[in-house]
């Protein structure tokens, strides 16, 4: 699979991910789980699935036990979605530089501001 391909897959499966975990399922404890970014391998059998969840360690780990359950059903209903030869198997990971494009994005406003008013 090209390059190309492999990031319109991935787009497509995190944004069914995101729509799935965020608004579909009923475990209380994915409650506060975003999904920030898949990766889906050249060979399109694996995903890395990268979460952010909000709270301590212990919700986290309780959120990454409740998708590893629910994997299978998680990737059926992909399947019944996407229009894919090959549905990839899901690994899940948390996502520990979840709030850092947030972080980059401040600083890069921050650095036009102060550039605009170097300028004037």
């Amino acid at each position: 699979m090209d390059d190309h391909r492999a990031q319109r897959v991935s787009e497509a499966v995190r944004e069914e991910l995101a729509e799935l975990i965020g608004f579909e399922l009923e475990d209380p404890r994915l409650r506060s789980v975003t999904v920030t970014d898949v990766e889906v391998s050249p060979d399109s059998r694996h995903a890395r699935v990268k979460v952010a969840v909000h709270g301590d360690e212990t919700e986290q780990r309780k959120a990454l036990t409740a998708l590893g359950h629910a994997r299978h059903y998680i990737r059926h209903e992909l399947a019944a979605r996407l229009n894919l030869r090959r549905v990839p198997e899901l690994h899940f990971e948390g996502d520990r530089w979840a709030g850092v494009d947030s972080r980059i994005d401040l600083l890069l406003k921050r650095a036009k501001k102060t550039r605009g008013r170097n300028e004037s």
